[in-house]
């Protein structure tokens, strides 16, 4: 399927299996990533150690990603995908290579400046980042440290705008695989840069033995690593025939200028969430231990919705873009109605499995210090609501893309700040009940409830496009939750299975694992099935 060429009406299977299939391949490519990412923080552990030093190295590598999330961040590729195929359609590669060229001239402009930004700023950083250290004469060394550190990352900030470019362009023309993968590249190269660290100097480096040489491998080595990636994310660019080349003729483009009106209209979607997200946590901070539950609940919920509705959403985004382009309304409706199913489809198997197994993946999950039967007791709590809150966040994702398809940034701004202030009022709310189990659930419940305002917000934005089409697949979506109650015996046994058993470590993850993955492939097969029935 060209992004030409949506089908108008109600999607053939067909086009349907070929949704799913390049939505697995873009699933799969973000389970390489994530399982590269979990490795590099296991290796960065395992070689830098609990140490000062490795708290610097850790931060200031979160620092130009931040930074770039200032000027685009994660709504780059919701306005830069669309209207690049709108583009396709009305003038062809070549009027959107030179569109593509004028918004990287202009991104890259911006990203530089905040680069330089950044490095004037090195010294303030590097004093931020210093001053949990009591000896002065340490945290002297730390502040130099940091701040060489802070200047060899800077031009992150650039390589990750022309990354975010090259991916955008390839999901415009509806290739996906590699945009998904090249992250690991990233991973990878970091990974190596830090095992070279500990073969050459030793682990466990600190402030007070570090050298000249294993802080430039370590600064030059992380920003080599997102060149990579960036490399890779442009010869994709290439590849597909919309190369990414910037160019200074932007001034007078009024093309150019509608494009970034959105993206300044659409800066509010990572900012309000970070600023919910910041406020959660410093609340959790009153609770002994509470951060660390509740960082473990969200990075549980992250990684269900990336694996699914992100991957559904990254799939239907041009072809949203394409029927809205044509105003093939009915074709819109019925991509919309197929992303909403499976975006379902995907979320319901956590769902059911993070309700029901909460209590065992929360033992599995809380190591050390953290193995307290209080402590689980709070995780399992927090990952019950998280479950519900994953199912929010999905149709929140792929009601923010149909959205951006249309080129509508007022009911996603809208749908940001009804997340922000639900979720700010569930937070402060949390604050009036006891410090125990219950103010931590209710900092989840945050999450939820910010996810479902944001989600009801673009609902109703997409339900006042949508008429006269229906905006929702009834019949997909029962067929769906009646498949999930084929994955109950399985998991109820499993549930029961590690409550009643005396499994070591290991075990318990095995049978955790195991359970996990039987459920949901009679999930996937009961799903196949009415699938199959469904369809001629």
């Amino acid at each position: 399927m060209s992004v030409h060429s949506v089908p108008r009406g109600d999607l053939s299977r067909p086009a349907a299996s070929r949704t799913v299939r390049r939505s697995a391949v873009v699933a799969g490519g973000i389970l390489i990533s994530r399982l590269t990412g979990l490795v590099r923080v296991v290796v960065v552990g395992a070689v830098l150690g609990p140490t000062y030093f490795a708290n610097a190295f850790v931060a200031t590598n979160m620092v130009p990603n931040l930074t770039y999330s200032v000027i685009a961040g994660p709504a780059l590729a919701l306005v830069i995908v669309p209207t690049v195929v709108q583009v396709l359609a009305r003038g062809g590669p070549d009027v959107a290579i030179r569109l593509l060229g004028r918004v990287s001239g202009f991104l890259l402009i911006a990203s530089a400046g905040l680069a330089g930004l950044m490095a004037l700023v090195a010294p303030v950083l590097g004093w931020c980042l210093s001053l949990g250290i009591s000896q002065p004469s340490l945290r002297e060394q730390a502040e130099q440290t940091t701040t060489v550190l802070v200047l060899l990352v800077a031009p992150q900030v650039m390589l990750y705008t022309l990354a975010a470019l090259g991916a955008a362009a390839q999901q415009a023309h509806e290739r996906f695989a590699l945009a998904a993968v090249a992250p690991a590249a990233e991973n990878v190269v970091l990974i190596a840069a830090v095992v070279v660290v500990g073969v050459r100097w030793g682990a466990g480096l600190d402030f007070a033995d570090i050298s000249a040489g294993p802080m430039v491998v370590l600064g030059l080595g992380s920003t080599l690593a997102v060149a990579v990636h960036a490399c890779l994310q442009l010869f994709g660019a290439s590849r597909v025939g919309l190369p990414v080349r910037p160019s200074l003729r932007w001034r007078s483009d009024p093309e150019l200028a509608a494009v970034l009106r959105r993206l300044r209209s659409s800066i509010s979607l990572p900012l309000t969430r970070s600023v919910a997200l910041y406020v959660l946590l410093g609340v959790a901070s009153t609770v002994p231990g509470g951060v660390i539950v509740v960082q473990n609940a969200y990075t549980v919920m992250q990684v269900p919705t990336a694996l699914g509705a992100r991957a559904v959403s990254t799939v239907v985004l041009p072809g949203l873009s394409a029927a809205a382009a044509r105003d093939d309304h009915s074709g819109f409706a019925a991509s919309w109605r197929q992303a909403l199913s499976l975006a379902s489809i995907t979320s319901l198997p956590p769902l059911l499995l993070l309700t029901v197994l909460a209590h065992p993946l929360a033992s599995m999950l809380a190591n050390g210090q953290m193995h307290s039967d209080k402590l689980i007791d709070q995780l399992a709590a927090c990952l019950a609501v998280i479950a519900v809150a994953q199912f929010a966040a999905s149709v929140h994702m792929v009601g923010l893309d149909a959205l951006f398809a249309r080129l509508n940034t007022r009911c996603p701004r809208l749908a940001s700040y009804a997340l922000l202030a639900t979720s700010l009022t569930v937070t402060a709310t949390s604050l009036l009940v006891p410090d125990d189990q219950s103010r931590l659930v209710v900092l989840c419940a945050s999450l939820l409830a910010g996810e479902l305002a944001g989600a009801v917000t673009v609902i109703f934005g997409l339900r006042a496009a949508l008429r006269p089409e229906g905006w929702i697949d009834h019949a997909q979506i029962a067929r769906a939750f009646l498949a999930c109650i084929s994955m109950v015996p399985i998991v109820a046994f499993g549930r029961w299975f590690l409550s009643v058993g005396a499994i070591s470590q290991a075990g318990y993850v095995i049978v955790l694992g195991a359970c996990g993955l039987a459920a949901i492939a009679v999930y996937a097969g009961a799903v196949r099935i009415s699938w199959i029935g469904r369809c001629p």
